[in-house]
């Protein structure tokens, strides 16, 4: 066993866990975002979640992004595992909404949850006092997680409900 200030060397062939971050999506990471987007577009989710297209170009205008809205990864060393998103200060609104989507492979693994929370605190920090998000109807995943989180639903149109949480 070690002891105190011991170095404990990693089994041969294994790499050390890097662990997970929450960060503001900049230029080092375009390419870990540009490959989420790649992945979460061919994925069956990407009909829930379109708040943008997926794509290198708009991946390179959000980590460039220098305005009010806000843009988060979840990361594990610079591959981006999840990707969040507070926005609508830009375009004046009191309420921003919210967006979250998970990389394909790092689903079920308790991630969508702190990582809202997270999103929640950031939208607190900026000022306000309640987000938004829109999900479908046939997204019974996300939509029972929003609910257990305290978002409360209102019918958006035959497909979509729009829920909103006071912070």
């Amino acid at each position: 066993m070690p002891t105190d200030g011991e170095n404990v060397a990693e089994p041969a062939g294994s790499l050390p866990d890097p662990g997970l971050e929450f960060r503001v999506l900049r230029p080092e990471l375009l390419a870990g975002l540009t490959a989420f987007f790649t992945a979460f577009a061919e994925g069956p989710d990407h009909a829930f979640f379109h708040p943008h297209p997926m794509t290198a170009e708009v991946a390179a205008r959000i980590c460039r992004y220098d305005g009010r809205d806000l843009y988060y990864a979840a990361c594990s060393g610079d591959k981006v595992v999840a990707y969040g998103l507070l926005r609508g200060w830009e375009e004046g609104f009191d309420i921003p909404s919210l967006g979250i989507a998970i990389h394909p492979e790092a689903r079920g693994r308790g991630l969508a949850r702190p990582f809202m929370v997270f999103l929640h605190a950031a939208a607190r920090f900026r000022g306000a006092t309640k987000v938004r998000l829109t999900v479908y109807n046939a997204n019974q995943r996300a939509a029972e997680l929003y609910r257990r989180m305290g978002y409360h639903f209102t019918a958006k149109n035959d497909r979509e409900l729009v829920g909103i949480l006071d912070l």
